[in-house]
């Protein structure tokens, strides 16, 4: 077996080590808050959970604030690491919290480290796993790419350059069929 064929044990090992180091930061937040019923804790799906949630946290926040904004942000990277849906209200709660500037740049700060994080997830497990689960699709796949790299980048110049000498009014029109296409 080659290299790039075995079983990624050591990456699939380095992603669940990182999963766990989330794991064991929340529970030190936890831990780390005062007895109370935390029942109320729960990622929320919708305003009104929102809204409860935010009601709650509002009086942990001025208390605790390092545990709060330790808590926030290692949800909110777990969350857009693992692309776990819900990161919008996540987004509005900062505001809530936090006030709208800092919560934009909490926001920010956190979204930003967890797309990097789940690139470099991405990048480090998937690539091995991939080729481990469908090494000949993908050789074809990358075959196939490499035979047609020129193609697809002269088609690629040509449209931009077609779509960025059009009018503005025509680029709406190009953009609205493309959404429209895409849903």
């Amino acid at each position: 077996m080659g290299k790039e064929e075995r079983f990624p044990v050591w990456e699939a090992s380095l992603g669940a080590g990182v999963a766990a180091a989330f794991a064991v930061g929340l529970v030190g937040v936890y831990l780390s808050m005062p007895d109370s019923d935390y029942s109320f804790l729960k990622l929320p799906r919708n305003l009104e959970e929102l809204q409860t949630l935010t009601g709650h946290l509002e009086n942990y926040t001025s208390d605790y604030t390092i545990q709060v904004l330790v808590g926030y942000c290692s949800v909110y990277i777990f969350m857009q690491t693992f692309m776990i849906p819900g990161t919008i209200f996540m987004s509005l709660l900062a505001g809530a919290l936090f006030g709208q500037l800092r919560g934009v740049a909490l926001v920010v700060f956190a979204a930003s480290a967890g797309a990097s994080s789940c690139f470099f997830l991405s990048k480090l497990i998937g690539k091995p796993l991939v080729f481990s689960l469908w090494p000949d699709k993908l050789m074809f796949f990358q075959k196939q790419v490499s035979i047609n790299t020129n193609v697809l980048n002269s088609n690629c110049s040509a449209l931009c350059f077609d779509y960025l000498i059009r009018d503005p009014q025509e680029q709406q029109f190009i953009a609205d069929d493309a959404t429209f296409l895409s849903s």
